[in-house]
């Protein structure tokens, strides 16, 4: 049987794929970075599966090239709704199992029993959120994404709803009023012009990466890889970039990042996958961190101190 829905991901080559898309060819004055020696355009969604799997090499990315890269977050609208797969699976239900398979493939926790509790009906209205987000301050619409993730990846929330895409905006100190404005207004908008911008590139899945830098030579990744065919790819584009060293020591690291999954933690430490776990789960117990379990793995955060 075809497979028409984009949420079944392919774990093999890590990539949510949208239906039905005539690839074109990219554009790279889109993509030219002004400001750094690399620009990173990024098309993603908040509930593309093989995104949340590659978190951890973004974020070890951001942490050895950040001083040499702009990172920018385009929504791919992976979900527009229900209605358009006439045929073949094409019903919430069929996500649940998928998303606990592709859990346990990507090492990163995902509760695939929201699409048998609370499914959601698509994914542009968090992707407007984002932009929404994007409009008022970049790096907090970064936290955002991270935070609607975690929402409908491990708390088994219904992001598309008003009451958690506003949660996730007063979590990341977004201004609500300015935020819930933009929703309604300019940040449609902004998402419609992702998906021409998606179109033009020729994207047809999430994620997709393109590395360009000022004269507009541009490499793609596409789909969920290890760590060095990202890097691959950013040295291939400039081959002078220096790796910066950062501090790896879990305080650091937990004052950087509001959470981390064991392969997070494992990714940016380089610590054995087991001894990242026992690790964090060590310092649970002592007081240092808290950690929030899900069916398909955990999450830690570091405890709030009054």
């Amino acid at each position: 049987m075809e497979n028409n829905n984009p949420l079944l991901c392919n774990p093999e080559n890590g990539i949510c794929e949208i239906p039905a898309y005539n690839a074109a060819s990219a554009n790279s004055n889109s993509f030219k970075s002004e400001k750094k020696p690399v620009k990173i355009v990024y098309y993603t969604d908040p509930i593309c599966s093989s995104c949340w799997g590659i978190e951890p090499q973004l974020r070890k990315l951001k942490s050895e090239y950040g001083k040499s890269i702009e990172i920018e977050y385009r929504m791919g609208g992976l979900l527009p709704d229900w209605s358009y797969n006439s045929g073949g699976i094409s019903k919430p239900s069929d996500v649940a199992h998928h998303w606990d398979e592709v859990s346990l493939h990507y090492d990163m926790p995902i509760d695939g029993d929201i699409w048998l509790e609370d499914p959601l009906p698509s994914s542009y209205p968090p992707s407007i959120a984002f932009k929404a987000a994007q409009l008022q301050d970049n790096e907090k619409a970064i936290l955002f994404l991270r935070e609607i993730r975690e929402m409908v990846f491990l708390k088994k929330k219904n992001i598309t709803k008003w009451d958690y895409l506003e949660l996730a905006a007063k979590n990341v100190g977004l201004d609500i009023v300015q935020f819930k404005k933009a929703y309604e207004g300019e940040a449609k908008d902004l998402f419609n012009r992702d998906l021409q911008l998606a179109r033009e590139a020729g994207v047809r899945g999430f994620p997709t990466i393109f590395f360009t830098d000022t004269t507009g030579k541009t490499e793609m990744v596409y789909g969920s890889k290890p760590y060095s065919v990202y890097e691959n790819a950013l040295l291939k584009i400039h081959s002078n970039i220096s790796k910066s060293q950062y501090d790896r020591s879990w305080p650091s690291l937990f004052s950087s990042y509001h959470s981390l999954t064991a392969k997070e933690f494992t990714e940016l430490t380089g610590t054995a996958r087991n001894e990242s776990e026992k690790m964090l789960d060590e310092l649970t117990a002592n007081g240092k961190l808290e950690k929030l379990v899900t069916k398909n793995g955990a999450i830690w955060m570091s405890k709030h101190t009054d």
